[in-house]
């Protein structure tokens, strides 16, 4: 191959979406189309069938993820249109062996993922030597969530295996490039490809960085920054879809409109107008982290107020949640401060120096640990636990790609209800 090959994964539930989005990918410079496994699940062979009659130039991908019978799931794919079949590397030797001989029967190629195989190169090798026409690193988007890499996978692959290598999971245009340097020859991209607003033009950026690769210096950055950098590129609603629809404060506001808060947990009890423990938790915060004080439901007295706000901006703390009251609001505004409370009072209190900080709270019907990630803006706040945030901030940029495709799909005429196909998957 001259240049590398890109394969779209058509990880989609709805072949009327998929026919469209394979389209204009192929308009972009995509080489192959892959049906994906989700797209398989839900609309059977006849999704194979269907872009095989639309885009019958195409070399056409059936992500089968063969597990067991072989040979009647290649079979199936092959007649359905498909001419390279995936299965499932971890599969039992014997229906490696069978989707092989069927494969040969009708003139289609192996792919074998990788996904989820405890020894990869041991395997790839013993897939090689079987018959195997290409290698899938291929790390899982569940298992990229929490950090884990399908070029560090190809790394391991290159140079040892002698047939073609694919790669997939979580490539980006950049990714794509660096895929190349390393050794693959097949570049899988599914959702930064198919959840794009502009899918042409999409495919077209990782198509020229697959074309002219060049390894670029990443910047190192700590977990906490690599978190704190995801979460600022999504917002509370993508979060909570992210963690099934939990994780979300009642009651509470935003002060100042249109901002934004995230960071680690500070946390603070107090009582009902005590701003001492409030007040001390801004000496005790370091840059980047959030205040979030339980006032023990006191809204007619304010533990907080625009001299502490001012010292939270000195200090360069992310923002301020209270369960309860604030003050000078209009001084606060005027900052654009990170502050969310349930409710404003002239009323202050005194600084009698009950309560705790960095001690596990109740604020807002959520509980927040110290180190707890917070992330809130004008649709509300929402904790996430500090061993999840990595996780989470990932899952909920890939909610935030999704809705930027559907956003799309209905600017050009269609309703929310049709582009996910509300009917079809309501509950039976």
């Amino acid at each position: 191959m001259k240049n590398a090959v890109l394969q779209v994964a058509l990880d989609l539930l709805d072949l009327k979406r998929a026919l469209q989005i394979a389209s204009e990918s192929l308009d972009g410079g995509a080489d192959w189309i892959e049906a994906g496994t989700p797209l398989i699940k839900s609309e059977g062979m006849q999704a194979i069938r269907s872009l095989k009659e639309h885009f019958p130039e195409s070399i056409l991908v059936a992500d089968m993820k063969v597990a067991d019978t072989g040979t009647l799931e290649v079979e199936m794919a092959a007649k359905a249109g498909a001419n390279i079949i995936c299965i499932l590397a971890d599969a039992d030797d014997s229906v490696i062996a069978e989707a092989i001989r069927a494969s040969r029967l009708y003139g289609v190629r192996i792919m074998a993922d990788l996904i989820n195989v405890n020894d990869p190169l041991t395997r790839a090798n013993q897939l090689e030597k079987m018959g195997v026409d290409i290698i899938c690193a291929h790390v899982g988007i569940d298992q990229q969530m929490s950090g884990k890499d399908s070029i560090d996978l190809l790394t391991k692959l290159s140079d040892r295996i002698h047939i073609p290598l694919a790669v997939a999971g979580g490539i980006n245009a950049e990714r794509a490039g660096e895929a190349v340097q390393y050794g693959a020859e097949i570049v899988i991209v599914g959702g930064n490809i198919i959840r794009s607003s502009d899918v042409a033009g999409s495919t077209r950026k990782i198509r020229e960085k697959m074309n002219a690769p060049s390894f670029e210096p990443h910047k190192m950055r700590s977990p906490d920054e690599e978190t704190r950098a995801l979460l600022m590129q999504v917002s509370a609603p993508n979060v909570t879809d992210a963690m099934h629809r939990k994780g979300a404060m009642v009651g509470i506001i935003s002060i100042c409109g249109n901002v934004k808060l995230v960071g680690r947990a500070v946390t603070v009890q107090t009582f009902a107008g005590d701003w001492a423990k409030p007040v001390e938790a801004i000496d005790i915060a370091n840059k980047n982290e959030v205040i979030v004080i339980n006032n023990d439901n006191g809204t007619h007295v304010a533990p907080w107020g625009e001299l502490a706000t001012l010292s939270c901006i000195k200090k360069e703390i992310a923002g301020v949640v209270i369960d309860g009251a604030v003050r000078d609001v209009d001084d606060i505004r005027e900052m654009k401060f990170p502050l969310f409370a349930k409710a404003i009072v002239p009323n202050a209190g005194e600084p009698k120096g009950l309560g705790e900080i960095n001690t596990e709270i109740q604020c807002c019907g959520q509980y927040v640990r110290p180190g707890d990630w917070i992330i809130g803006d004008e649709s509300g706040v929402v904790v996430i636990p500090s061993e999840r945030a990595y996780e989470i901030a990932r899952r909920a940029l890939e909610v935030r790609k999704d809705e930027e495709r559907i956003r799309e799909e209905i600017r050009r005429g269609s309703t929310l209800s049709e582009v996910v196909q509300l009917i079809k998957w309501e509950k039976k």
